[in-house]
């Protein structure tokens, strides 16, 4: 049924809400992986992949990390300048960590990797920060 003045009654209500879950959504999804691995206390290998998620991932996000960027729309890039805050971050969410110790004819060796599973985050890019938010 039209309104007096020709509009339908709830095309400015839908028109909102349309603009509402628009802007909200505005922000990326990304699955980030990191891996370190170190044999007697030397960097021996250590891997950070960042990737566009195909899918939609959880919509519950946890606490968020504020990144500054200077204009930047490259994540990786602004991962690996502000990496100490990051590593600070993902500690929170769990790192997998294995160590392994040995020793044979008194020569210890030791072997160990630091892993974040692949895990999705809602990144939010402005003009001079970063808001990044892991999702479950």
């Amino acid at each position: 049924m039209r309104s007096r003045d020709g509009n339908h009654p709830f095309t400015r209500a839908i028109c909102a809400t349309l603009i509402f879950a628009f802007t909200s959504l505005g922000a990326e999804q990304y699955l980030i992986s990191y891996r370190y691995a170190a044999k007697d206390a030397i960097l021996y290998n250590e891997a950070f992949h960042v990737s566009h998620a195909m899918t939609p991932c959880g919509t519950r996000a946890n606490e968020m990390l504020v990144l500054p960027s200077k204009d930047n729309q490259n994540l990786r890039k602004i991962l690996l300048e502000n990496f100490e805050l990051f590593f600070e971050y993902i500690q929170k969410l769990g790192l997998h960590v294995n160590h392994q110790e040995q020793t044979q004819n008194l020569q210890s060796s030791s072997f160990t990797i630091i892993t974040l599973r692949t895990t999705c985050f809602k990144v939010d890019f402005n003009d001079s920060f970063v808001i990044i938010q892991a999702l479950e």
